[in-house]
């Protein structure tokens, strides 16, 4: 464990604190042709060996540092304007399997699905119901009631959903950890915030219909929540 976690704060020193924005400038524009992409590349090796401090470890640091300049190169290469940030997303999710891949190989262990326990797959079950799939659930319940004037121009895109899921997931972890005084200053803040905008809208319908959906999403959450606990 204590190499993943040593792996990754190599990554996040490489990827964020010590390169420069004239870095990230350069090799956007020129691709491989920066040389700053095989810098960097070489300053993942250099920093994932000497963090993880075992001589042994030399050739799975450059291991790793290969890959990651390889990811780095299909993400500059790929990516546009349009999909720069899922290439960001998936570029660092793609970096975290080939340090957890480095980790499982550099201890000769394996990953097994089997030796997680039912805990696991009863909160990662519980965490994906809360997200999208409730979020449909609660749109589909809600949409009878939509206000026409719902829709506006200064509302961020998707805004939200991500609030909604977010919200839920806060929830969840309050319970999983025994706050359920925190479940209600989330609401009591969320309660504030949305207050200048339905004081403006002066519309009872829009009103009621934030109102519904609110105390649908923390409802869903909290049952989700004990029925978690119950489970386990």
């Amino acid at each position: 464990m204590i190499i993943f976690v040593k792996l990754l704060l190599a990554h996040l020193l490489g990827d964020f604190l010590l390169q420069p924005t004239s870095w990230v400038k350069d090799k956007e524009r020129r691709k491989q042709k920066s040389i700053y992409l095989y810098l960097h590349t070489f300053l993942h090796f250099i920093l994932a060996w000497l963090i993880v401090g075992k001589q042994d470890f030399g050739w799975y640091a450059l291991a790793l540092a290969i890959s990651h300049g390889f990811i780095d190169f299909l993400k500059l290469y790929f990516q546009t304007s349009k999909t720069k940030r899922n290439w960001f997303t998936a570029d660092q999710i793609l970096h975290l399997l080939m340090i957890v891949a480095i980790t499982l190989l550099y201890n000769k262990s394996s990953f097994e699905f089997s030796a997680l326990g039912n805990q696991f797959w009863v909160i990662t079950t519980a965490i994906i119901l809360l997200t999208r799939p409730t979020s449909i659930f609660i749109k589909n319940i809600i949409s009878i009631w939509t206000p026409e004037n719902t829709s506006t121009n200064e509302s961020l895109q998707n805004a939200g959903n991500y609030i909604g899921i977010l919200e839920r997931l806060f929830v969840f972890c309050f319970i999983m950890t025994g706050h359920f005084e925190a479940i209600g200053f989330l609401l009591a803040a969320k309660s504030i915030f949305r207050f200048g905008d339905l004081k403006e809208a002066k519309d009872r319908k829009l009103t009621e219909y934030v109102l519904i959906g609110t105390l649908l999403s923390f409802g869903i959450a909290l049952l989700i929540g004990l029925l978690v606990q119950i489970a386990l």
